[in-house]
């Protein structure tokens, strides 16, 4: 299959990428791909998914490695953990644009190369699940996913007339660069590549079963 996975340059991205390209044609796009070695199945491309400028380069590229996609899988985000009082506006402009209209556009522009059957899988979180437990210190992040949650079902309506399906799996905590660096003194239960290997599992079948659902993806209860 023809696949495209954003944030692969680190944590869950980076092993997913590594996974599927075993047996899958791969574009893996991050701000940096210094660590994705290229070879026949996996195509490095360094892009940051909140610029314009440079998009044309991008779906060129696509077109020009891929042909079509069969999956999107829109893993890239940013967790900016602060209290409310203390959130500034790039904060917020950074949280909303790389984790809800940065997929949005990415999912307009490249809807055109995908068949019949395609899957979009947007990466969520619990805290943007409704009724699960909620952390000091991300507000907006939360509200982000939340809002790419609810993306999802609209996206999967407005897409059901030509058979994409689009899902969001709403992870739990997994040990990652990004979860690190904002609660650097907490283990998450599993490692990044564990929640790779169920992703990429799910990317390939589970559009087969589901369609505009947000499902978590955690061990404890919401």
């Amino acid at each position: 299959m023809n696949i495209i996975i954003t944030g692969a340059g680190k944590g869950i991205g980076y092993e997913l990428t590594k996974y599927l390209s075993e047996n899958h044609n791969i574009i893996a796009i991050s701000r940096d791909v210094s660590q994705l070695k290229k070879n026949d199945n996996l195509h490095p491309f360094s892009y940051d998914i909140n610029l314009t400028e440079g998009s044309n380069t991008l779906f060129d590229f696509i077109k020009t490695k891929l042909g079509h996609i069969d999956i999107l899988i829109n893993n890239a985000g940013i967790l900016i953990n602060k209290s409310y009082n203390q959130l500034l506006s790039n904060d917020i402009d950074e949280m909303l644009n790389t984790n809800v209209k940065a997929p949005f556009l990415l999912i307009q522009k490249l809807v055109p190369f995908m068949k019949k059957g395609s899957h979009i899988v947007n990466i969520g979180s619990m805290g943007g699940f409704q009724g699960s437990a909620k952390f000091l210190g991300l507000s907006i992040y939360s509200a982000s996913k939340a809002a790419l949650a609810i993306l999802t079902e609209c996206l999967a309506e407005e897409l059901k007339d030509i058979d994409i399906q689009v899902n969001c799996l709403a992870l739990g905590a997994t040990q990652t660069e990004m979860l690190r660096s904002a609660f650097p003194d907490y283990t998450a239960p599993l490692k990044a590549f564990e929640m790779a290997r169920f992703i990429a599992e799910f990317a390939l079948n589970g559009n087969k079963y589901f369609n505009g659902k947000i499902l978590p993806v955690s061990i404890s209860t919401p």
